[in-house]
């Protein structure tokens, strides 16, 4: 599978159109305008040397600003399908894994964070707070952040991301090919204004009632209550016997809490019987309010991005596909599979690297148990010589 660009048309199957896709044969098609530097490599384990190969970060602390053509095409009466992979081998601590995918007419020698796009998607990772997969539409200028909360993977292993819209405003966001979030548009992104606001002319009378507890009117402060202070002279306190007037001052006796005092007097409560439960603020249909059938439709899409700020580098964006059918992405998505002889290549080296540490560490209790060995044996004969010397 290559990269359909230049004069590779957006090819159409049986099944449906597959606009774009990307495997990283060469980096020749992407452009850099950041500061952070990419590689084409299939990291340090793989499942296919060759096939694993992908753009790949190589420089710790650095913004990563990579982009690609694509065809130009619009979704519009269509479903989207977009997917691709991403390996932490690096084992990340803060930093992105997603993509854009822009508009045509992208400049890409001045593509950056500010560049406009139509979809940003993927994982994001930072710390403990961020672990999730960022899922952004554009509408009417405006960038759109998923109300949902969707974790994303977090381990070394690479893993498939993939995002689809259809015609009906619904969407799916699966990674691995399982579902992890679906729903509706307008549900679940704050696209549009509410359908109902609260009445302007409508407040809560003043006579309303919502507090279901009050204090019991015929409860009474027992007389003498206030009377009892909080603090009073410690009766066991005496004038230390070095106290001197005239040096010291005058002696007082320090003060203490007065176990006879009870705080302040609060009335027993009692359930209201006036009490009308919460008010509720009246609403009226809002009159900025107006459906669009049409938020999952892009006019244009013409470039693809990779747009990311990375703490410590080594992650591999692979196999980026976009469609118009979900049976595309999931034949391009299993072809392009080496995930489990990935997991086999990680699982032996780390296999080598625990053997390895283990002989080393062996080792090195060897020397010193033999060094400990040698300053006895010195030990020994300086004790001897020592007794010679006596005799």
């Amino acid at each position: 599978m290559i990269r359909t660009l230049g004069t590779i048309a957006a090819a159409t199957v049986a099944q449906g159109e597959v606009y774009y896709k990307e495997t990283f044969e060469t980096l020749d098609a992407w452009v850099s305008s950041g500061d952070g530097k990419a590689e084409l490599s299939a990291g340090n384990f793989y499942g296919d040397a060759e096939k694993d190969k992908g753009l790949k970060t190589t420089q710790d602390a650095r913004f990563y600003h990579y982009s690609s053509d694509v065809p130009e095409f619009s979704n519009k009466g269509k479903d989207l399908v977009i997917s691709f992979s991403v390996k932490h081998e690096q084992g990340i601590d803060c930093g992105g894994g997603y993509l854009k995918f822009l508009p045509a007419g992208l400049d890409k020698s001045a593509f950056n964070g500010d560049s406009d796009y139509n979809i940003m998607f993927g994982p994001d990772i930072c710390g403990s707070s961020t672990k999730k997969v960022h899922v952004i539409l554009n509408y009417k200028g405006k960038n759109v952040l998923i109300n949902k909360n969707i974790p994303c993977e977090t381990d070394k292993f690479t893993h498939t991301y993939t995002l689809i819209l259809k015609p009906d405003q619904t969407y799916e966001v699966q990674i691995d090919g399982k579902e992890k979030q679906t729903g509706k548009l307008v549900e679940d992104f704050d696209f549009l204004p509410p359908k109902e606001i609260k009445d302007p002319d409508q407040s809560k009378p003043e006579d309303w009632v919502d507090a279901s507890m009050m204090d019991d009117p015929e409860d009474k402060k027992p007389e003498g209550w206030d009377d009892i202070p909080a603090e009073i002279v410690d009766p066991e306190a005496e004038k230390p016997e070095d106290w001197d007037d005239d040096d010291d001052g005058e002696w007082e006796a320090p003060m203490i809490t007065n176990p006879d005092y009870k705080g302040e007097w609060k009335a027993k409560r009692i359930e209201n019987p006036d009490y009308k439960g919460p008010w509720e603020h009246p609403k009226i249909p809002n009159p900025e309010y107006e459906y669009d059938d049409s938020i999952y439709a892009f006019d244009s899409f013409g470039a693809v991005g990779f747009d990311v700020w990375q703490v410590k580098s080594g992650s591999i964006i692979d196999n980026i596909i976009i469609a118009d059918n979900i049976e595309e992405v999931e034949a391009f998505i299993k072809e392009n599979d080496f995930k489990e002889a990935e997991k086999k290549m990680k699982e032996a080296i780390d296999e080598e690297e625990k053997k390895e540490r283990e002989e080393r560490e062996k080792a090195e209790k060897e020397a010193s148990q033999a060094e400990e060995e040698e300053d006895d044996d010195d030990d020994v004969e300086e004790a001897i010589n020592a007794a010679k010397e006596e005799l």
